[in-house]
């Protein structure tokens, strides 16, 4: 059986809509997302933000409109829905680039989802992020490049790389310490965990379909 996936499209920087949904998934545009689906003349599932940077607010379709004055941002408010709808696998496109706050803020909200036994990917330029708790993920032989960890825990414990260039074995990463910087794939399978505290792993856009994913 094929994941299902709910598809977030936010208000960053579009590197490209390389995604075609298939049947029983979902796709939200978040605020401003809404002008990049149409241009691409695709259309979202569900329409959501408070809708201060999109050119031309969406008149049909299922349509939030939120409040400017919100705790959460529009991309994190997506989410929820998302979640709300049962899905675990979320890929977010156009939530890079632009305001550095808000990109943070979707590295945040990958943690939530990874606490919450989700999985979340932020599609960049060249690069994925996301996230992985108490939890591991693997990568085949074909995937190359740099590949970066870092402790979004003040203490992740017990982690173990194997299969990259420089490995660890039931160590501890620091959330101020950036020693998982460009790492690399060596042409082997690789699996990163972590026992204890949470990972933001960042990867070649490349190797998304080369990566399994663990429990969590």
């Amino acid at each position: 059986m094929s994941v299902q996936i709910c598809y977030i499209i936010g208000a960053g920087d579009n590197y490209g809509l390389d995604f075609v949904p298939q049947a029983g998934d979902f796709v939200i545009a978040a605020d401003g997302g809404a002008d990049y689906l149409n241009k691409q003349g695709m259309n979202a599932d569900l329409y959501i933000g408070d809708f201060d940077s999109v050119r031309e607010k969406p008149t049909m379709g299922d349509i939030i409109t939120l409040s400017q004055t919100k705790d959460f941002t529009d991309t994190f408010e997506a989410a929820k829905k998302g979640i709300a709808k049962g899905y675990k696998h979320f890929y977010i496109y156009c939530g890079t680039g632009g305001r550095f706050d808000h990109t943070f803020a979707n590295i945040q909200l990958l943690s939530f989802l990874a606490i919450n036994n989700k999985r979340g990917y932020l599609m960049g330029q060249d690069c994925v992020t996301t996230v992985i708790s108490n939890s591991n993920i693997s990568f085949d032989a074909g995937c190359q490049g740099y590949i970066s960890v870092f402790s979004y825990s003040d203490t992740a414990a017990g982690v173990s790389i194997k299969g990259l260039k420089y490995e660890l074995i039931n160590h501890s990463l620091t959330s101020t310490l950036p020693i998982g910087v460009s790492n690399e794939f060596t042409g082997i399978e690789s699996t990163i965990s972590v026992e204890c505290g949470n990972l933001v792993i960042i990867f070649p856009r490349g190797c998304m379909n080369g990566l399994r994913l663990g429990p969590g």
